[in-house]
């Protein structure tokens, strides 16, 4: 019943040949939830001036965006040069402890917070989709669980599930808290939801090109700290190692989302540009737009002006960037600095989040 609110982490298709198991979306044939609105600009003021308190000065620059590597998504192709001008950027990821000072300010409500609205939902659907019953359009978010080994990884929907009363202040539900987690970044979280904060600090939220370009780090490398592999070495990221989604080792120390700054920075001092939780970026999502500016010389590129995803069209998306505690490389390695994502913007998710920047 309903639309797939979310596809969040297409494996390689064309690029390269791998089990067909692993070529599922690890977000897609999710349970299925009429839901979703609200921006609540109305409440929102802009802060008089951004405070850069908490952000690092990234000098601007070219590089060359998009994967230079056969790991690619074919979203991801061609890699092409973009230059973007200097700009601030949180360290981390936002966090609970912000986002409650935010929410204490104006009185926000998130969307998961609230009941979906049908008059807003439909617009999303396929003409004459019947109005479902109200046992279903309540307020609610996409909450993950594990699962019993031997599942295949050919049907995210077994472990996503829309959880009554999941939000950024109960992210499994019910029960759940995030009591002494004010430095963990705040989750469920939509497109929407994160740009009231942005407007409300006076920031905004990063262009595509700027999250990539600082995810680099000045670097051509595949990932924030290099070319090693993430489970080599030391832990690096906080991602899944084990067999996914039913046996997390936690060898990176975390089983779910960990603190803001728990591993290593990279060379440009930003925390968590991989793993931890997906990152909203300004840009609209078009699967084809890098192969529409590849010959192009962009400057400052703020993304195609529509949203189109062949996937589900009539959804509007938005990029996601950064993987998340949830990566894994048996079936995503979103945590590649230049992994593209989408997500509907009125869909929070348990490992959703993002970072702010300013001019």
């Amino acid at each position: 019943m309903g639309t797939v609110m979310i596809t969040a982490c297409r494996q390689p298709s064309t690029v390269v040949a791998v089990d067909q198991d692993s070529l599922a979306h690890c977000a897609s044939k999710l349970p299925s939830r009429f839901g979703g609105i609200a921006t609540g600009d109305s409440i929102i003021q802009a802060a008089d001036s951004a405070s850069h308190l908490g952000m690092v000065w990234i000098k601007g620059g070219s590089f060359i965006m998009g994967a230079h590597d056969q790991e690619g998504r074919e979203d991801e192709y061609p890699a092409h040069s973009v230059t973007v001008n200097g700009f601030w950027m949180d360290a981390t990821e936002v966090t609970n402890e912000a986002f409650q000072k935010f929410v204490d300010a104006t009185g926000y409500i998130t969307t998961a917070e609230k009941a979906p609205d049908w008059n807003e939902l439909k617009k999303q659907l396929p003409p004459g989709t019947p109005k479902p019953p109200d046992s279903v359009l309540v307020a609610a978010s996409l909450v993950f669980v594990k699962q019993p080994a031997g599942v295949g990884l050919g049907d995210p929907s077994i472990w996503w599930t829309w959880k009554k009363g999941a939000n950024w202040k109960h992210p499994n539900g019910p029960g759940s808290s995030i009591k002494g987690k004010g430095n963990y970044p705040v989750v469920h979280v939509s497109w929407d939801d994160a740009m009231a904060y942005c407007k409300w600090s006076g920031k905004r939220l990063p262009t595509e090109a700027e999250w990539e370009y600082a995810a680099r780090a000045g670097v051509q490398n595949s990932y924030p700290w290099g070319n090693e592999q993430i489970e080599k070495g030391k832990p690096k990221a906080n991602t899944w190692q084990g067999t996914f989604p039913s046996f997390n080792t936690s060898w990176d120390g975390f089983d779910n989302a960990a603190p803001v700054k728990s591993f290593q920075s990279n060379a440009f001092g930003l925390y968590d540009m991989a793993g931890n939780v997906w990152e909203w970026c300004a840009d609209w999502y078009q699967h084809d737009y890098y192969k529409e500016v590849a010959n192009q010389k962009i400057i400052n590129p703020v993304g195609p002006n529509t949203s189109y995803d062949p996937d589900e069209p009539t959804v509007p998306k938005k990029v996601v960037r950064g993987g998340s505690f949830l990566c894994n490389a048996s079936y995503c390695k979103g945590y590649r600095v230049s992994a593209r994502m989408k997500t509907a913007t009125d869909t929070g998710l348990e490992h959703t989040g993002f970072r702010c920047v300013a001019d």
